[in-house]
């Protein structure tokens, strides 16, 4: 044999290896996300990016080695069933899960595909993991709040709003998280103001519950986080100001008055650490639960001045961000 050809032999041979060891090492891996929330709304488009930025950070491209499957099924409980159902069904080696519903749902669907969940309240009440240090089973995650965070909404919101004498949480009853509202109802007694549910349970219920609440004067609102109200947030603010009802959330919104609570964005990019850890050979029953680090205040200025209110300069002091 010439040495050209045997040059030739190994070298093809050389490549042929190569090629292979990059397909190898470019196998492509499925996850799916499940955000319960409309297809591509603002907020939850960027707590996917922060969550593609961080896998990407660890090594994982789309579209080069992961594939990632994404679900915006809404608001309905239904529609978030058959978006779990469907998302189950493609093999996903993992899927992040927003809300509990969506966790619920999934839940229902499989007990084997390691789930990863944010934005969830009582993790143990709800089932889904037997204790935080171990949560044993195919679930893990970051929890969103501390009952004790609805006496700092009632704080916050009765300093921007002073004249306030009665405020209303508005929860929709099938999809609020038990133990949140259980907070609420049982921090009432204590409450400086009367604490009034203001329950929806469809998006055309809101007009009227809104309405109803606004009869009379001095009302405020406390918007309960879950998977309703996030999916109906724009309506919901755009009710609050109809109503000139100051009104706090749980995160940022646009035209929101006033949030405090979790960088849920922070929360989904954290979670980037548990998709790596599992899709690494890690089981997720033995990744402990999580604890949100970074909590923001975020008061609009251009909201209060339509409904007109004018918020306290040392409120916009201590705020992370003031939105003129």
């Amino acid at each position: 044999m010439r040495r050209r050809d045997f040059i030739g032999i190994v070298t093809a041979a050389a490549t042929t290896g190569l090629f292979a060891a990059q397909a190898k090492a470019e196998h492509v891996r499925r996850i799916g996300v499940l955000m319960g929330m409309e297809p591509h709304d603002p907020a939850g488009l960027s707590e996917v990016r922060a969550l593609k930025q961080g896998l990407q950070e660890l090594g994982w491209v789309e579209g080069r080695n992961l594939q990632i499957e994404e679900f915006w099924p809404g608001g309905q409980l239904d529609h978030i069933q058959a978006s779990a159902k469907e998302l189950v069904g493609l093999k996903c080696e993992v899927i992040v899960a927003r809300t509990t519903p969506a966790v619920a749902a999934l839940l229902k669907e499989t007990r084997a595909i390691p789930i990863v969940f944010s934005y969830v309240f009582d993790p143990i009440g709800s089932g889904f993991v037997q204790n935080f240090a171990q949560p044993g089973g195919n679930v893990t995650g970051f929890q969103v709040f501390e009952p004790t965070i609805v006496g700092k909404w009632l704080q916050i919101l009765s300093e921007i709003a002073p004249s306030l004498r009665r405020i209303g949480f508005v929860y929709n009853p099938n999809t609020a998280p038990p133990a949140l509202v259980h907070a609420f109802k049982a921090f009432a007694p204590s409450a400086p103001v009367p604490l009034i549910a203001v329950p929806a349970h469809e998006p055309a219920e809101l007009d009227a519950a809104f309405a109803q609440f606004a009869r009379q004067p001095g009302g405020g609102m406390i918007v309960v986080a879950d998977v309703f109200t996030d999916a109906y947030h724009a309506q919901i603010t755009a009710l609050a100001t109809k109503f000139t009802l100051p009104a706090i959330y749980a995160h940022r919104f646009d035209d929101a008055l006033v949030t405090y609570g979790p960088d849920l964005t922070d929360l989904l990019r954290r979670a980037s650490s548990y998709v790596d850890r599992i899709l690494r050979g890690e089981k997720p029953g033995d990744l402990p639960v999580q604890a949100p680090s970074k909590y923001e205040l975020i008061i609009n200025l251009k909201t209060a001045k339509a409904i007109g209110l004018d918020v306290p300069g040392y409120l916009q002091q201590l705020a992370d961000e003031v939105i003129d």
